[in-house]
């Protein structure tokens, strides 16, 4: 069965937020959308309705939301004209399937953003209005099952927060009162890589790639993300990416710069990029590395060295070499440090598994994404 297809602009109102990102406020009472994965918190809403928010750029992932919220002059704000025609929940979860299709539409050099003509002229199959909540209901159960499998996922890391709280206590006050260093004390150098003009597509059969800034967003290391060198493209071997580095992101929005991920395993050939930098350390320097990562994003430390971005108006904000060579790094002993290297071994261990397990999931939902919207499935 086939449904007729609408332009998304026809069935619906779209604007956008009017904050910047750092208009939030940790113990806001309302959400505050940005084009982060997880809302932040802000004191007042200036809208208060059942829709659909897009992110405009970077990571472009898409929310459904009921109720009073604040949003980021970037995100898109998307709400059905007539609830009669087009169910919210529905055009969640097709703009869901979508996201892939506006990655590709999305244009920039640094960080990719979509314009509002990219949703407006989104083509969205259109059935009657019981079958439309039929869909939304089967995706949302669905959609529960992988939510507790993210769920379980997500309790992983808080863990690894509170054994790393547990072991050295609060960093932003010290509170065990490790002595402190200048991080330039710890480090031989700080690598920045290059980043040449790259194909649109990920790398295949051993090609070399450059990463891009979401391998390392989200404080986890993804060498997924990457784009394939053309061939023949020169190249630095020595920027080569290696189980072992710590990798920062040196410049991005404010609520996503100053992102750290241990990379625990990588592929080859895959090449550092400009907008990233590569701890070097010391040879005798008293510091374990999933240790430094752990401290570096800690909520309250990460913000704090956030603070020392910088940049002219327009531009997105970057922190210099120099000025994060003088924050401050907590010393615990070293034969601790081990100790939690050995915990976030075990744990990630585990998480691994899940990952795997989340993986499958995920692919089982695209398909059954397609099927519905196509109409092919009788569920």
């Amino acid at each position: 069965m086939s449904w007729p297809t609408v332009s998304l602009g026809e069935l619906t109102k779209i604007r956008t937020g009017k904050l910047d990102a750092n208009a939030s406020s940790p113990d806001g009472e309302f959400p505050f959308f940005t084009c982060a994965s997880e809302p932040l918190r802000i004191a007042s809403y200036s809208y208060d309705c059942e829709c659909v928010l897009i992110a405009g750029n970077g990571d472009l992932n898409v929310k459904y939301y009921a109720g009073k919220f604040d949003a980021y002059q970037r995100t898109y704000i998307i709400e059905t004209a007539d609830p009669e025609k087009l169910n919210t929940r529905y055009m969640y979860h097709f703009m869901d399937s979508y996201l892939s299709s506006l990655r590709e539409q999305s244009i920039g050099g640094i960080i990719k953003y979509i314009k509002i003509g990219n949703l407006t002229g989104a083509k969205i199959p259109l059935p009657p209005l019981p079958e439309q909540r039929r869909i939304a209901a089967i995706l949302n159960k669905a959609d529960e099952l992988r939510a507790k499998r993210r769920e379980a996922i997500a309790k992983l890391d808080q863990l690894l927060q509170s054994v790393f709280l547990e072991m050295f206590g609060d960093p932003v006050i010290n509170s065990q009162g490790w002595p402190q260093v200048p991080f330039e004390d710890l480090l031989e150098s700080i690598d920045s890589g290059k980043s040449p003009v790259c194909l649109e597509r990920s790398v295949v059969d051993g090609e070399w790639g450059v990463l891009k800034l979401g391998a390392v967003t989200r404080c986890t290391f993804d060498p997924a993300e990457n784009k394939a060198l053309p061939p023949g493209t020169a190249y630095e071997p020595s920027l080569e990416v290696n189980k072992g580095d710590l990798l920062f992101t040196r410049k991005n929005t404010y609520d996503l710069v100053a992102a750290c991920a241990y990379v625990s395993e990588t592929p080859p050939r895959l090449l550092l990029p400009d907008l990233i930098f590569r701890f070097r350390f010391k040879f005798e320097a008293p510091i374990f590395p999933r240790y430094l990562q752990a401290l570096l994003t800690h909520p309250g430390k990460r913000k704090s060295i956030q603070s020392l971005a910088g940049g002219a108006a327009g531009s997105m904000p970057n922190i210099s070499k120099a000025k994060l060579k003088t924050v401050l790094i907590e010393l615990p002993p070293k034969a601790l440090q081990e100790q939690y290297e050995k915990a976030v071994k075990n744990i990630e261990a585990i998480k691994a598994n899940q990952c795997v397990s989340m993986r499958k999931m995920d692919a089982a939902f695209i398909s059954l994404q397609q099927r519905l919207f196509q109409g092919s499935c009788a569920l």
